[in-house]
């Protein structure tokens, strides 16, 4: 049953100075709360390791922010930003990234009345040679709104990935009000980045520095990665009143048939960096439940968790996944999830939960309500009256899921 929810339920004071416009000069310096059995304490990040059960499995999202913004102008003079969310054709990021001519993405367009259709070319004020040489320009295919489909073409045979490199700046999110600046490149980056494809950082991960890392493998803690590209919708806030009526965005995922493997095979708790890796693990049960009910794994809808009851558990459903992929040869599964978590979900995989501190009236915070059991409010209102700061730049929390056992 589709849960009924009031979204101003989940709405808090955020003051426009209790959000990080900046972040720390050192990563592993935020402070850091841990939410366990309802009480709260707090630590600096650095902290981590110590506060972690040995014999864990901790999943990091490896996905790298792409500089997905780019300004082009009509011959008027209007200026145009093309905002690239997804490829369309070819739509595997991979292929994307490899055209060396042209490539069509769905994008959203800035100042998007002013565009008439006509051909648009890269804003070059610098005269920058090597941005001259590329003749970047963008035509519209088709228009929705303020998104659209747009095909991207330039010379000299660079593979795209390097044309936004050199074209591009970060998207960094708009609740920082300010232009993307060089310190974005690298701090709006975590720094075990590898795959190419999100317009927006897995920000729980921007803490982690190799002096934690090392902490947590010296604690005995396991460590593996899957990847979730994360959209733009990751930055629209429930307009609807009642949370029933909010559309979830499909968010692509890769996760390797080893992980898979030892999840299904795991005696440890399960820790989760961030709220992507959250819902890349539990729509893994989903996606066995297809796999044992329609013989192939297929996206995991907004409310699949909630629309009836299932009788497989965990083992049975990862299992069915790892039968999938060895019947097809297969070494990863490829699949896509517009899971919504909110209040009445049944967490099956992740115990334990690294993450930021997100906007009110947000599925963020569906999620984190859900996680602790609807106590939320108890970590919300310690971090604004003990100066923790805010969102993509703020500080860190650690939350243990509210029927956490040690030895459970």
């Amino acid at each position: 049953m589709i849960p009924s929810i009031r979204i101003d339920d989940y709405k808090y004071e955020l003051d426009e100075d209790r959000i990080a416009k900046y972040p720390l000069p050192e990563r592993d310096s935020s402070k850091l709360l841990r939410y366990l059995d309802g009480n709260v304490d707090e630590f600096i990040f650095r902290n981590l390791p110590e506060l972690l059960p040995a014999g864990s499995l901790m999943v990091f999202n490896d996905t790298k922010v792409v500089p997905a913004r780019l300004h082009f102008e009509r011959e008027s003079g209007a200026h145009i930003e093309i905002f690239c969310l997804e490829p369309v054709q070819p739509c595997e990021y991979n292929l994307s990234f490899a055209q060396t001519g042209h490539c069509t993405w769905k994008c959203v367009i800035g100042n998007a009345k002013r565009w008439k259709g006509d051909i648009l070319h890269l804003s070059n004020p610098e005269n920058d040679r090597t941005v001259a040489s590329m003749d970047l320009s963008a035509s519209l295919v088709e228009r929705d709104g303020q998104t659209g489909t747009v095909e991207l073409s330039w010379k000299g045979g660079f593979p795209f990935s390097q044309v936004l490199e050199i074209c591009g700046t970060i998207p960094i999110p708009p609740y920082l009000n300010r232009d993307t600046e060089a310190i974005d490149s690298e701090r709006y980056q975590t720094l075990y980045a590898k795959i190419r494809g999100s317009v927006a950082a897995p920000t729980a991960g921007l803490h982690f520095t190799e002096r934690v890392l090392e902490g947590i493998r010296n604690k005995g803690i396991e460590t593996a990665e899957v990847c979730l590209h994360v959209g733009a919708g990751t930055f629209l806030p429930v307009k609807s009143p009642d949370v029933s009526e909010h559309p979830m965005h499909r968010e692509p995922f890769v996760v390797s048939r080893a992980l898979i493997e030892k999840l299904r095979n795991r005696t440890g708790k399960l820790i989760a960096v961030g709220t992507t890796s959250v819902r890349t693990l539990e729509s893994l049960y989903y996606i066995g439940v297809s796999c044992i009910e329609n013989g192939h794994p297929e996206d995991v809808s907004q409310w699949a968790p909630y629309e009836r009851e299932y009788p497989y558990s965990v083992e049975e459903s990862l299992g069915a996944i790892l039968d999938y992929l060895d019947a097809n040869r297969l070494d990863e599964l490829k699949a896509g999830t517009r899971i919504i978590i909110v209040p009445g979900f049944r967490f099956r995989l992740v115990d334990i939960l690294v993450t930021n501190f997100h906007q009110p009236e947000s599925t963020l915070i569906l999620l984190i309500s859900a996680f602790v059991g609807g106590d939320w409010r108890t970590i919300y209102d310690y971090a604004l009256g003990h100066d923790f700061r805010f969102l993509s730049y703020g500080d860190s929390s650690l939350l243990f899921r509210h029927d956490f056992a040690i030895g459970g």
